[in-house]
């Protein structure tokens, strides 16, 4: 964090570093390889499936949001926003929307999924792929007309702000509507997450001690196996940043300038929640004979000792 002014201003100084740069990179190669890889995937899967339904979804959210990497890349290398600030909130807007968003279809995947397991069904899935379609429709509708202009008219406009400069609208939080808001959203997330995390331990360790030795070769287990990517992204990406928030919402409350230092750990957090892009690329080499024998040759390896 050298170079950083940490003194309390009336605004927090540009957060630009070359770990972000670096990080919006990663983020932008392996969420488009991973977009790519996942296209080719879902031609052979059940477009029925409420799963396979979720995953477009997911696809399409990630693409979205990727288009937005390249400007805070530019943003980043060149140090000056020049693409006009209410573009800028969109741009700031859609990393929320997208972690949120992500989130949202990673908890229909594990939904399904567990009620598979408890169930003892072969799959969930809509009755006609017309109903698969409209049950996306509605959803972005929702999405479209309701959620992002609701957040697009209120993101960053009670104060003002410098246009050459993006990404610092944390003045907003120190209103108490906001910050009962972000509270009720941060305690929602990490709660949904726990109860995930219990429903994925217990799922695991029941099936390891009823299969055992067999538990390899048995198609649930490669399923409950990808659900570990979603609940690692989860807490990898997500719950740091949903746990932080906490702390940053009780300075920003506390102080009416700017803690710099905090600004810096909070956007930090914030950015790799965008590290889920590379969820879809994770999901492709999950399911690939490469990896499932690297788990086979791993799981013998523990019984031999």
């Amino acid at each position: 964090m050298a170079g950083y002014n940490i003194s309390r201003n009336s605004s927090c100084d540009p957060i630009l570093t070359p770990h972000l740069t670096w990080l919006y990179f990663v983020v932008l190669i392996g969420g488009l390889t991973g977009v790519i890889s996942i296209l080719f995937l879902l031609v052979k899967m059940n477009t029925r499936s409420v799963t396979t339904t979720a995953v477009v979804n997911l696809v399409v959210v990630h693409s979205v949001f990727l288009l937005t990497v390249p400007f805070r890349l530019s943003y980043l290398i060149k140090e000056t926003w020049t693409f006009g600030l209410p573009f800028c909130k969109f741009v700031s807007a859609m990393l929320h929307i997208h972690m949120y968003l992500t989130f949202l279809f990673y908890l229909v995947i594990l939904v399904i999924r567990y009620l598979i397991f408890f169930k003892r069904q072969d799959k969930v899935e809509f009755y006609r792929k017309l109903h698969a379609v409209a049950a996306s429709s509605g959803m972005w509708l929702l999405v479209i007309v309701i959620v992002v202009p609701l957040v697009i008219s209120q993101y960053g406009n009670n104060e003002e702000y410098n246009e050459n400069h993006c990404f610092n609208f944390h003045k907003e939080l120190g209103r108490e509507y906001v910050q009962a808001i972000n509270y009720i959203i941060v305690i929602i997330v990490i709660t949904t997450a726990v109860i995930l995390l219990v429903f994925q331990i217990f799922i695991t360790i029941s099936m390891v001690r009823k299969l055992s030795h067999s538990l390899l070769s048995h198609q649930e287990f490669w399923a409950q196996l990808k659900n570990l990517f979603f609940i690692g992204i989860i807490l990898i990406c997500f719950l740091p940043y949903q746990f932080f928030r906490i702390y940053y919402l009780h300075v920003v409350a506390q102080t009416k300038g700017c803690n710099n230092s905090v600004a810096f750990y909070n956007e930090i957090f914030l950015s790799v929640t965008a590290i889920s892009c590379c969820d879809l690329l994770l999901f492709v080499l999950g399911g690939s004979h490469w990896f499932k024998q690297k788990i086979i040759d791993l799981w013998n390896c523990l019984l031999c000792r």
